[in-house]
């Protein structure tokens, strides 16, 4: 009930008849005159400005000397710090020029298949059999960019890629499958 009438009285919410109870037991009471005005400067800590001012502080000076050994060490120690770090921890930035891209396509029933495409000049490229399985391969590296290719059959016959769906139209009624390559390093 004491701390009750104490937070009551620091918020100001007490009557009259309230106030003077608790002046009555703060008169009878030392402890409870010491916890009221510990809460009161507690209270008053809350609701005061965090800094009005910025104390002034004096140091006592030291004269300098007149050569100083430790500066030029200091800074000697710093620089081959800075350079330690710039060696060990700067990573310079690493240009991919291509990567490879390995192109599969399965028909089992023909002897050559070739590729062609911007990659290539539009020049065609034998392809290698993959065993008895029907497939044919070839790894090229990219440049980043789009890409334009087709393949070639034995029979001249012009292809495009089955696995890739965007394709456009040539200049000679067939379709170029389109190709994306994206560099990340």
């Amino acid at each position: 009930m004491k701390d009750y009438m104490i937070s009551m009285f620091i918020d100001d919410e007490m009557d009259f008849d309230e106030k003077i109870e608790l002046v009555e037991s703060v008169h009878a009471d030392a402890a409870v005159k010491n916890e009221i005005i510990h809460l009161l400067q507690q209270e008053k800590l809350i609701r005061s400005p965090a800094v009005r001012r910025i104390p002034v502080v004096k140091a006592a000076v030291r004269p300098k000397p007149s050569f100083n050994l430790w500066r030029p060490a200091a800074a000697f120690v710093s620089g081959l710090a800075v350079a330690l770090m710039i060696m060990f921890f700067v990573v310079p930035e690493q240009k991919i020029s291509s990567v490879p891209h390995r192109f599969v396509i399965y028909q089992p029933d023909v002897n050559r298949v070739e590729i062609t495409g911007s990659f290539t000049g539009w020049k065609t490229l034998p392809m290698k059999k993959i065993g008895a399985t029907g497939y044919w391969e070839i790894t090229l590296d990219l440049k980043e960019g789009e890409h334009r290719y087709s393949y070639i059959l034995e029979s001249g016959a012009q292809i495009p890629d089955p696995s890739v769906l965007t394709r456009e139209k040539d200049d000679f009624g067939g379709d170029n499958s389109i190709l994306d390559v994206n560099i990340r390093v």
